[in-house]
């Protein structure tokens, strides 16, 4: 991607309008991309301020955008596929069939059909419990075992994806682990543990975290690889220049961190002296609940991506002063 071509580098990306796809749009703004065809159904008014700011050549409704790429193919250069139902608490197998499933499929085959490179959305939800490990290897993705029917919709599109023997010119899934960062503000219960963090110290002054259930774990300790947004826009900008080969690939830090940390690095960015406090794990979920998650990045690095990952300190620093304080977006 030569810089005066930027311009007339066409960029179809769904879920446009949502967390990751709209920081990903203001991504390619920065770096010169401003033909952006935005795709999401652009129907909520709390989603607007994610997407009103950013260059874009057209909105295109999320039903509407097959019969579009048919009549302007040939000028599509990408496709970014990061639109998705995103509710672990959502046990309607129907709805992830329709959106996750069966969506992600068809954007797949009108990609193939014009030779359309194409990145897409999986889930470190994939993963389970853990117990085949956390590496993005192809050889294990039938046997993991999902928790949700959200996990099992992006695990069930990744056994489809390497099944298939047709496919888009490059391809990557990319298995996004706890992203958090700017342009979350419409997503409630499913906004990262960061969000509700500083929703609850601004609001009482403390943060209540999940008591441990698990002898092998104090309060608090429980841990997550954390990767702020801005990061994952990285990672798709370097995947879309290099083309590395086909497959899953991992998008976490490949350092898991406790709770505890990402409650104190919130209290140390507002200035505030933490307290914290426990509450039991909701009984819904308390079976299912992962106490560790942590990214093998040895695929991508292997592919050439160099770039340091913002720590989780930093992360929030930048989240908390430049983004949260101010309600402002990406």
């Amino acid at each position: 991607m030569v810089l005066l071509q930027k311009h007339l580098i066409m960029i179809v990306i769904t879920g446009a309008a949502g967390f990751i796809g709209s920081v990903v749009a203001g991504y390619l703004n920065e770096e010169k991309y401003e033909n952006l065809v935005l795709v999401d159904a652009f129907n909520r008014q709390d989603k607007m301020i994610n997407y009103e700011n950013k260059k874009f050549k057209q909105l295109v409704e999320r039903d509407a955008i097959f019969e579009w790429i048919e009549k302007n193919h040939k000028d599509v250069d990408w496709v970014i596929h990061l639109g998705a139902r995103t509710d672990t608490t959502e046990f309607d197998v129907k709805v992830f069939d329709k959106l996750n499933l069966n969506y992600s499929k068809d954007i797949w085959k009108i990609c193939t059909k014009y030779e359309i490179p194409l990145i897409y959305a999986s889930s470190a939800a994939t993963y389970g419990m853990g117990e085949f490990g956390y590496e993005d290897n192809h050889a294990i993705v039938d046997e993991l075992k999902p928790l949700n029917p959200y996990g099992e919709s992006k695990n069930d599109f990744d056994k489809w994806a390497l099944g298939q023997t047709e496919t888009p010119s490059f391809w990557a899934g990319l298995k996004f682990f706890n992203v958090y960062g700017p342009n979350e503000y419409h997503k409630g219960r499913m906004a990262s543990v960061i969000f509700h963090a500083y929703k609850q110290i601004k609001e009482k002054g403390t943060v209540n975290l999940f008591r441990s259930h698990h002898p092998d774990f104090e309060d608090g300790m429980q841990l997550r690889d954390f990767i702020y947004v801005k990061d994952v826009s990285k990672v798709i900008y370097f995947l879309m220049k290099n083309k590395p080969a086909n497959g899953l690939y991992n998008l976490g830090t490949g350092k898991a961190r406790a709770f505890l940390d990402l409650a104190k690095s919130t209290f140390r960015a507002l200035g505030k002296t933490p307290e914290i406090s426990f509450v039991d794990t909701p009984i819904d979920i308390r079976d299912k609940y992962q106490y560790f998650t942590e990214a093998k990045m040895d695929k991508l690095r292997k592919a050439g991506y160099k770039e340091k990952f913002i720590s989780l300190e930093e992360g929030v620093d930048d989240y908390v002063k430049n983004y949260l304080e101010t309600w402002r977006c990406f």
